[in-house]
């Protein structure tokens, strides 16, 4: 990739379904869910660049959506010759709309989960929004990693009860600290920043599926993908849990998600 390398990882059987992460997620992150739907599905999941064993070249500059949304782009023309199924969450989520409008022909279909798409908002609402996100960031240069992710994750509304049974909490790797200060000083402000393309979204409006946790009434991340669904004029289609549903509920959640994929018709659509 142009001023990155990024590390990914290819497994499974089937129409090719690429992952994409939110937050300081790796390749790694959505193992609980792909480790359900690698019977059907060749599943890819990488490390955004800046993360874990994707390093970013020293003269490269930080990376914003639109690099991101260019790798994902890269990485496909490397990994499949035809429009891919891609699943993305939270940042994952929004960089999946940008890829998807820039970059259409790549996607054969996108399920949307809970993208943090504050501009759709009421005014109200989005400045409310944007404040929170500004104080996260605030608190990290001020506090550190610890207290910052603290406020983050009532933000975000996780509550890491709502899992199904035998399913553990993953331990944090050592790597963790790195990919979250990368995450709160470049990607937290990128998704801030970040204005979608709205007109050329509309184009492939019928291949997003915007995704809600079941769980996730009233937080922000449940506002903003009912605000996409609205926009898009497309179906809102419910996932178990909240906004973390797809690793403390993953066999309930790839049953959905299979389900949503299933419905995408061929890849030359």
């Amino acid at each position: 990739m142009p001023g990155a390398s990024l590390h990914y990882k290819v497994r499974g059987t089937g129409p090719l379904l690429l992952m994409l992460q939110g937050g300081d997620g790796d390749a790694e992150g959505t193992d609980a869910l792909a480790d359900r739907l690698v019977d059907r599905y060749t599943v890819v999941t990488y490390d955004r660049r800046g993360l874990s064993r994707s390093p970013i070249n020293p003269d490269a500059g930080a990376p914003d959506l639109a690099t991101h949304s260019d790798d994902a782009a890269r990485l496909l023309v490397a990994t499949t010759g035809e429009p891919a199924l891609v699943f993305g969450t939270s940042l994952g989520a929004l960089l999946g709309l940008d890829l998807i409008a820039h970059h259409p022909e790549r996607v054969r279909r996108l399920v949307a989960h809970e993208p943090p798409a504050t501009e759709l908002l009421p005014e109200q609402e989005r400045e409310a929004a944007v404040r929170s996100q500004e104080e996260v960031e605030e608190t990290y240069r001020r506090d550190g990693i610890a207290a910052a992710m603290r406020q983050f994750m009532v933000i975000s509304d996780f509550n890491l009860d709502d899992r199904e049974p035998n399913i553990e909490v993953p331990r944090p790797k050592p790597e963790r600290v790195a990919n979250l200060g990368f995450f709160l000083t470049h990607d937290a402000p990128a998704v801030r920043r970040y204005r979608m393309d709205r007109a050329a979204l509309l184009k492939v409006a019928v291949r997003v599926v915007p995704g809600v946790g079941a769980s996730s009434g009233g937080s922000l991340a449940h506002g903003c993908a009912v605000a996409l669904a609205g926009f898009l004029g497309q179906p809102l289609v419910e996932f178990p849990g909240g906004h973390s549903g797809f690793p403390l509920r993953p066999k309930a959640f790839a049953a959905v998600l299979d389900r949503v994929l299933a419905g995408a018709g061929p890849a030359s659509e």
